[in-house]
């Protein structure tokens, strides 16, 4: 039987684009990050108040993506009374730690009163455990943590040690991204992410750690030791936050929490290293510097 012969002009379809090793969008997201990067060290140099401004806009938007992506797997979750008590949590930082904490308090019981009544008071909810340890587990991955960068605007020099945690994340992202492209061979935990490398936490390690004693030695005028510890910190939880959120998605079976940013996904996606950082930069820093 004779093999048919392809017509080379009616075969019009493009080669299909290879993707990075990392799996992003390089481009874009190299794109992305230097705008947010950007407004972010603008805002922290010049104008560090500005900071609060700027997570009150994110969270939000981090937090609904969140509930959208677990109401989209059958949780019933309380989303305006975690969206109100975020605001709270953030803006009440200007009252020191007192003040997220009473906000989280607050919505908490909210949250455990509005899931107990949403369906009625003659009907009893279901799975009601299930999605109040969800609203608990959302208020204090999302706003909570946030809140603790916020407290660092207050202390001494507020905005260049907000500036610090957040730039030694940054770089030991930027670190373990080229040492897992270029040398990445040895999996970490690839049953949660796939493209995590030994390799590749190395280099985290080696851009976090440099970052966190250049800053803190240049720019806060502190020992150049605390930088180590507090570079070893970031960049640990940093890993274990990103790892910690690509555990949440496989759970419910999605790539990404949104799509807001081109490159990274959405807010959460760009933030979840971030926000477990900011307690371990605020404690660290608090304690030594």
């Amino acid at each position: 039987m004779a093999e048919q012969q392809a017509d080379p002009v009616a075969d019009t379809s493009e080669p299909p684009k290879k993707a990075s090793r990392a799996g992003r969008n390089l481009p874009a997201a190299i794109g992305v990050g230097v705008v947010l990067g950007g407004l972010a060290i603008a805002t922290l140099l010049f104008f560090p108040i500005g900071w609060l401004v700027m997570l009150a806009i994110f969270i939000p938007i981090a937090t609904y993506e969140v509930v959208r992506r677990l109401r989209e797997a059958g949780y019933a979750l309380p989303l305006i009374p975690l969206l109100l008590g975020g605001q709270a949590i953030i803006w009440l930082s200007f009252y020191g730690p007192a003040g997220p904490l009473g906000a989280y308090g607050g919505t908490i019981v909210v949250c455990m009163v509005w899931r107990l009544v949403g369906q009625g008071i003659h009907e009893a909810p279901v799975n009601y455990l299930r999605d109040i340890s969800a609203s608990v587990l959302i208020a204090t991955w999302v706003p909570l943590f946030a809140s603790f960068s916020a407290l660092l605007i207050f202390q001494d020099h507020g905005g260049i040690r907000t500036f610090t945690v957040i730039c030694t994340v940054v770089f030991a992202d930027i670190g373990g991204y080229i040492a897992g492209v270029l040398f990445g061979k040895h999996l970490m935990v690839p049953a949660i992410s796939p493209k995590k490398s030994w390799e590749g936490l190395g280099g985290s390690l080696l851009f976090g750690v440099t970052a966190a004693v250049l800053i803190v030695t240049f720019l806060l005028d502190k020992p150049a030791w605390v930088g180590v510890p507090l570079g070893l910190f970031l960049v640990i939880t940093g890993v274990l936050g990103d790892l910690v959120e690509s555990q949440v998605k496989r759970d419910i079976g999605i790539k990404d929490m949104g799509t807001l940013l081109p490159g990274h996904g959405g807010v959460m996606d760009r933030i979840d290293a971030m926000l477990p950082s900011a307690v371990a930069g605020w404690i660290v820093l608090t304690l030594l510097a």
